[in-house]
């Protein structure tokens, strides 16, 4: 493993790529773009903005999110999620897990949707999630259009589908309650095979000691201070977090989008099941042609270095 010492402070799409060596520490106090053996961006250690506001922000979203916490009644599902000992919650757009077709993310309980809606709709989350949707939007602009125009149809398809954030290509969120984050190591399966997920670390621990994000098939253990946002393909690559000290809070909010809405729009509005049932030949015929070029033709939506071009 390699540990990268990112302070997570700064972020700007106008600094220079740095290629992965073998020394076993790097400090970092910039966005940095992770890229593999054919310089194609894999990942964005994203940091944050400039702003002098920022960090007030990020202190009002954690904040928040304990007090939401307090007044929500977890259901045994959300306390077991899979990924961590920890209470979460997702919002926003999804498709799969037995639904007939996209919806909004059933919650427990009304009293639960209206703190779930009210959290969303603090400015600290509204800037955290716009702040995410810039860096994607910069670094692998092929995707993110793919993205958006996967919402954009699903829209016009059923305009009762919930925006929670204003110009925001990803279906949905998860807020990780904690207040003692730690994922173990997963790939969320569920997501867009070669699609990406803005995780964002909140609360109020010590980033040297504890909270650093672990990049398990890339060799990578990574400072994540508070308050900064990291974008990875969560799908492809495995990933956990380090435990924080004692007394200390961390919490997260994570965008992404599930692959059964792309698959959905693909399919004409359409499962899987429907559009084969439905299907002529020649349309079985093709959908077996681009279901063998998929992995391909997702490989090229990773945006290489020499073409990202910012003044």
């Amino acid at each position: 493993m390699t540990l990268y010492q990112w302070d997570g402070r700064y972020a700007s799409p106008f600094l220079s790529a740095s290629a992965l060596s073998s020394s076993p520490v790097f400090l970092y106090s910039s966005c940095c773009p992770i890229l593999d053996s054919q310089e194609r961006v894999v990942a964005v250690l994203a940091g944050r903005p400039q702003a002098p506001n920022w960090g007030g922000l990020v202190s009002k979203a954690a904040d928040a999110i304990a007090r939401t916490g307090e007044k929500i009644h977890f259901t045994d599902k959300q306390l077991n999620n899979g990924r961590g000992k920890f209470p979460a919650i997702s919002v926003g757009v999804s498709f799969g897990g037995g639904r007939k077709e996209p919806g909004n993310v059933s919650q427990s309980s009304a009293a639960a949707l209206a703190l779930l809606t009210s959290l969303l709709a603090l400015q600290c989350f509204q800037s955290l999630s716009g702040f995410a949707n810039t860096m994607f939007q910069a670094y692998a602009p092929q995707t993110f259009n793919y993205y958006w125009d996967c919402m954009r149809e699903l829209r016009k398809w059923n305009p009762r589908l919930r925006r929670h954030f204003k110009k925001n290509a990803f279906a949905s969120c998860t807020v990780n309650f904690g207040p003692f984050t730690v994922c173990r190591p997963h790939t969320d399966r569920a997501n867009l095979s070669f699609g990406w997920c803005a995780v964002t670390a909140l609360g109020r621990f010590d980033p040297d000691k504890g909270g650093h994000i672990i990049l398990w098939d890339l060799g990578l253990i990574i400072r994540f201070p508070p308050g900064s946002t990291i974008l990875i393909p969560s799908a492809l690559i495995t990933h956990s977090n380090v435990p924080i000290q004692e007394g200390e809070t961390h919490y997260s909010f994570v965008q992404y989008s599930a692959a059964g809405l792309f698959r959905w729009v693909y399919n004409g509005f359409k499962s899987d099941a429907d559009f084969e049932a439905a299907a002529t030949s020649s349309q079985s015929a093709q959908r077996e042609e681009d279901r063998q070029n998929r992995w391909k033709e997702g490989v090229k939506m990773f945006s290489k270095w020499s073409d990202l071009r910012f003044p």
